[in-house]
C-alpha cells in the first residue's frame, strides 16, 4: 500500500503547484506617458538634433525599481517596464520637444546625412526613480551646442513629483518630471533660432623669427705707413 500511496500524493501536489501557477495574476507592464502633444502642422520650424541622450545604467533594465526610505533600490513585484525605458525617454522628449518648439525638424541624435542642425541638445539622466514611500525624483544635466559646435547653455536639473504610492502612479509622476524637463529645454533653445555660430576670434599670425642681422665683412687690414725718417746725418769727404 506504502508504494501505491507516495505516487498518488505526489502527483496531487504537483497538480495543486501547477494550479497554483496557472492561477497566479499576470504583471502590470508601463510606459512613460508622453502627455498629449500636438503635431505641428507645418514642416518648417526649428532644426534641432536631440542627443545623444545618456541614461544611468542602473535604469537599463525592464525591472520597475522601487527607492526605499534607506536609499536602497529594489526590484518592484507588481510592475515592470514593457519595453526599453531608455528608448521610452528619447520618444517622449523628442514629441515635447517638436509640440513646444511648433517645429516637425527634430532629429534623434546621431541625425541624418545632411542634416545641419541649428542647435544641438545633449543630455545626461543619472536618476530618475520612485517609491511607495518616497516621491519620484529627475536628475539630470543638459548643454546646448550651436551649429558650430560651441557650447551655448548648460544647467543641472534636480526635479521632484508627489504621488499616490501605487507603480501607476510612480510612472505617472515620473513622466511628468521628464515633460518638465523637456518645458526647460524648450525655453532653452527657442532664443538660439536663427542665430549665427559665435564667431572664434582670429588669431594672430605667429610672427617669425626675427632674421639674425649679417655680420658686416671684416674690413682688410692696411698696414700703417712707418714715418720716413729725415734726420739722417750725411756725412761729405
Amino acid at each position: 500500500m506504502m508504494t501505491v500511496r507516495f505516487p498518488l500524493a505526489l502527483m496531487l501536489v504537483s497538480l495543486l503547484g501547477l494550479t497554483g501557477c496557472m492561477h497566479s495574476p499576470p504583471v502590470p507592464m508601463f510606459q512613460l506617458d508622453p502627455g498629449t502633444p500636438e503635431v505641428p502642422s507645418e514642416k518648417a520650424g526649428m532644426q534641432v538634433l536631440l542627443g545623444p541622450v545618456t541614461v544611468a545604467d542602473y535604469l537599463q533594465r525592464e525591472t520597475l525599481l522601487q527607492r526605499q526610505p534607506d536609499g536602497s533600490l529594489t526590484a518592484a513585484s507588481d510592475g515592470r517596464w514593457a519595453g526599453s525605458l531608455a528608448a521610452d525617454i528619447d520618444q517622449l522628449l523628442l514629441r515635447q520637444l517638436s509640440w513646444r518648439l511648433d517645429s516637425q525638424r527634430l532629429v534623434l541624435a546621431p541625425g541624418n546625412p545632411g542634416f545641419t542642425p541649428e542647435v544641438q541638445v545633449l543630455v545626461t539622466i543619472s536618476r530618475l526613480d520612485s517609491g511607495p514611500q518616497r516621491p519620484a525624483v529627475l536628475e539630470a544635466q543638459w548643454r546646448l551646442l550651436d551649429r558650430s559646435g560651441k557650447l551655448r547653455d548648460s544647467r543641472l536639473v534636480r526635479l521632484e513629483e508627489p504621488h499616490a504610492g501605487t507603480a501607476a502612479d510612480q510612472v505617472r509622476a515620473q513622466s511628468a518630471l521628464l515633460q518638465q524637463l523637456a518645458g526647460q529645454l524648450a525655453d532653452a533653445v527657442k532664443p538660439l533660432e536663427g542665430q549665427q555660430p559665435v564667431a572664434e576670434t582670429p588669431r594672430k599670425p605667429a610672427q617669425p623669427a626675427a632674421a639674425a642681422k649679417p655680420k658686416a665683412p671684416p674690413q682688410p687690414k692696411i698696414p700703417m705707413a712707418a714715418p720716413v725718417r729725415t734726420d739722417v746725418e750725411v756725412f761729405r769727404f
